[in-house]
């Protein structure tokens, strides 16, 4: 008598379509990394205070190396940042805003 071959049970597969989304403090830590990496700056992540200005006396910034950040951000996490965007001002003047930025329109 032949017994019929019944298929495996299906194993759960990884949900790649939405990845998961690193803790605020990993995506800043991200970010500050990629920043140094763009702008060979000579400073570790962990001397970029999240809430210190990006410009000026801060991280000292100028709107250049801002560009490049945005270029590299938005390659790194396929965002469309707009240059006329009146919200610019606001993302980039921190690590922490630019990473909340980030956060919040992965999630849309």
């Amino acid at each position: 008598m032949l017994h019929p071959v019944l298929p495996a049970p299906l194993k759960s597969m990884p949900d790649n379509h939405n990845p998961a989304v690193p803790s605020s403090a990993d995506l800043q830590r991200e970010v500050a990394e990629l920043m140094i990496e763009c702008l060979n700056l000579e400073v570790t992540a962990d001397q970029i205070p999240p809430d210190a200005p990006l410009y000026g006396d801060g991280l000292g910034l100028d709107s250049i190396d801002v560009l490049e950040v945005a270029l590299v951000v938005s390659k790194r996490y396929g965002l469309q940042l707009q240059a006329e965007n009146a919200e610019n001002q606001h993302v980039f003047s921190s690590l922490r805003s630019l990473s909340d930025y980030i956060a919040r329109e992965r999630a849309t």
